[in-house]
């Protein structure tokens, strides 16, 4: 069986930027899954993503999808000769070709054959078709007068079997051996004699280098050269580089600069400007201040490259005017006279306005402050004046710079400086990993931004439901949950849940919100603890006992992820499953007293006294929130409980010696539950 290269490259105007990579990877795995479903083997697999071409090489394809054996069982040997006859003819042969299988149920009558596998070419354009079909793409067009659709218009397609051109009509082009180079520095037509001669040709003459991730590279390399020759570092950020990478085929890095005077913007927003409008990435300084220069890259390698970098010195110029223009007029108007016009800014329709939102924010916040033992008015201040600059020009033109150029004004206005940066931290973190509040006013704030939407979402009846969370509450609770536990703050969610509720007016579900959202925060720590590698088991364990600190919470899963490396692990984990399953059918109570006398046997006193001196000596732990030292120290009653349950039989005839068997288990049992129920651990 033979094998051979095999290129498909699908050419279409301009694709998307922020999808291309997207797009290439879904097409490459869509083919190769279909070759893999269809049993044809194959080599390496190189995806290639540029402007305008989508392209896949495979190498050492074979040429023949292999043969497949077939078997058919049929009727019963014993089965009437009419039906026989009909299973005979539905598998194309004479009912005398039919062969018998014996088994243990009696004997039938099975049709095998070797189903011959196709070649591969004429296989190959429907899998292409499929992959295309199943491309991610949200929003499809038509052009010309042709009812096909696809994210852009079709304009050339290759399909190449080792030097053969695969026949095929895919999105209204015809399969050939043609591709196209630049469309600047060569716009003309391509012919590939073979498939390996792909990337190649494309790079020379075509002036396109295909590979993706070749082409990013060499980007990224330009830029950082262009960074050092400006005597500065060039900030690269990965976004921006692969969607640059997606929009040129033919990098070519060129630095421009613009007027210093522009400086005295915010840096946050020149380079926002640059980024978001222009594509453009900035350098700093040794000291990290923004320098004066942009480096663009342009898809051409121009003659005159000085023409291209004062056009786009022209382009960026009005764009950073723009910026100064909204900042100096921004800073005329005080954040605290913006907070009062936010009266006419709905927050959602039963929550009142954003004005609204920032009154509970201040008072929320004022009270964390508290609970915190941290300056209760600055965090109040910070709270009310938090979204003071969502109508300030500069956030209405970048949404993204809001608390930020909050925390500009607020020090233009003379505000305090913990404020001030409060202001800019009520946001943090904004995605997982990001950086946390590091101000007392800023944690106060963030903590009550998040709890006031989530409490009143709930209490609304508005929570999440399925994939559907436009108000992203679950993002909400891991940004409060990650900055009680990494700032080791001693606060329970019940308490601060509770007072967030009580600073919403009428709400329709305010009787359990408390308990609603303190569930749905404990249940997002699962994913949390899952994505740090914890085991599920581990935080079921402690999720049943319901602790509402979740610094208290962490101590005890991290304390349970230790016990269990320890080898009483197990068996102790299955006689508190046996413990538990007692005590469900029997009534028990922590508080149950064991008498003294009824203790009979060797096993159940050595237990109780073991129980008894550990109650004493690990409760200084519990009360420091030591768990990790505690489940040792009850690691040691492994041998006793071992002893207890192979000597003793708890369900005594005599109802007295029952109970306070059962007494001695419930105390055990309690001792555990001070930090988790480890009988839902896997042994």
């Amino acid at each position: 069986m033979t094998a051979r290269d095999f290129l498909v490259e699908l050419g279409t105007e301009e694709l998307p930027p922020k999808a291309l990579k997207n797009l290439s990877n879904a097409f490459t795995k869509g083919i190769t899954d279909a070759l893999t479903k269809a049993n044809i083997s194959f080599g390496e697999v190189s995806s290639f993503a540029a402007p305008r071409r989508l392209a896949v090489k495979i190498s050492a394809l074979s040429s023949q999808q292999p043969d497949t054996a077939v078997e058919k069982r049929g009727p019963s040997c014993k089965a009437p000769q009419q039906a026989i006859d009909g299973f005979a003819r539905s598998c194309g042969i004479e009912a005398s070709e039919l062969e018998v299988l014996e088994t243990n149920k009696g004997d039938y009558f099975v049709f095998r054959a070797t189903e011959k596998g196709s070649e591969t070419i004429s296989l190959l354009p429907s899998f292409i078709q499929d992959s295309i079909n199943a491309l991610p793409i949200p929003k499809r067009m038509r052009w010309g007068a042709s009812r096909i659709e696809f994210v852009r218009p079709s304009k050339w397609l290759v399909i190449l079997f080792g030097d053969e051109v695969v026949p095929a009509e895919i999105l209204g082009v015809t399969s050939g051996r043609k591709t196209r180079g630049h469309r600047f520095h060569y716009n003309q037509e391509i012919e590939l004699m073979a498939a390996s001669e792909y990337e190649e040709k494309l790079l020379s003459p075509g002036y396109v280098i295909t590979d993706f991730a070749k082409r990013r590279a060499k980007i990224e390399a330009q830029i950082i050269k262009a960074g050092s020759d400006i005597g500065g570092t060039a900030e690269i950020d990965p976004e921006l580089l692969d969607e640059v990478t997606a929009l040129n085929e033919w990098p070519v890095a060129l630095t421009g600069r613009f007027e210093e005077r522009f400086l005295d913007v915010p840096p946050e927003a020149l380079i926002l400007s640059m980024k978001e409008n222009q594509k453009y990435f900035h350098a700093v300084d040794s000291e990290g201040s923004l320098m004066p220069y942009f480096i663009t890259i342009a898809n051409i390698e121009s003659k005159d490259p000085q023409q291209v970098i004062a056009g786009n010195e022209k382009v960026i110029r009005p764009r950073l005017a723009d910026a100064a223009f909204f900042f100096e007029t921004d800073k005329k108007t005080t954040l605290e006279s913006r907070v009062e016009k936010l009266s006419s800014v709905v927050f959602q329709n039963q929550l009142g306005t954003v004005l609204d939102k920032a009154k509970r924010i201040s008072e929320l916040a004022g009270y964390i402050a508290e609970l915190l033992n941290t300056d209760v008015d600055n965090a109040k201040r910070a709270g009310y004046l938090s979204k003071g600059d969502l109508l300030s020009d500069m956030v209405f033109e970048f949404t993204d710079l809001q608390g930020l150029m909050g925390y500009h004004y607020a020090l233009n206005d003379g505000e305090a400086n913990e404020v001030a940066t409060a202001i800019n931290e009520q946001y943090l973190p904004k995605f997982a990993g990001d950086e946390l509040p590091a101000s007392n006013a800023g944690i106060a704030v963030a903590l009550a931004d998040r709890l006031d939407t989530l409490t009143g979402l709930f209490g609304i009846k508005q929570p999440p439901t399925g994939s559907k969370d436009p108000f992203a509450l679950r993002r909400a609770s891991l940004g409060i949950l990650r900055i009680i536990i990494e700032r080791e703050l001693n606060l329970d969610l019940t308490d601060v849940v509770a007072k967030a509720v009580s600073l919403h007016k009428d709400l329709p579900a305010a009787d359990t919100a408390t308990k609603q959202v303190t569930d749905f925060m404990l249940e997002r720590l699962r994913a949390w603890y899952e994505d740090k590698g914890v085991s599920i088991d581990s935080y079921l364990a402690v999720v049943a006992v319901r602790p509402t600190q979740p610094l208290d919470f962490d101590k005890r899963v991290n304390a349970v992820n230790s016990f269990k490396a320890l080898p009483q692990a197990a068996s102790l984990a299955a006689a508190n499953k046996r413990v538990s399953n007692i005590l469900a059918k029997n009534e028990a109570s922590e508080s149950a007293s064991v008498e003294s006398s009824l203790l009979t046997q060797a096993e159940e006193v050595s237990l109780n006294n073991s129980v008894d001196a550990l109650q004493n000596r690990i409760q200084p732990l519990f009360e420091a929130g030591n768990y990790t030292q505690a489940l040792a120290e009850l690691a040691t009653l492994q041998t006793d409980v071992d002893a207890f349950f192979d000597a003793v039989m708890v369900m005594d005839e005599d109802i007295n010696v029952r109970n306070n068997r059962i007494a001695i288990l419930a105390k055990l049992r309690a001792l555990f539950l001070r930090t988790a129920d480890i009988s839902l651990l896997n042994s």
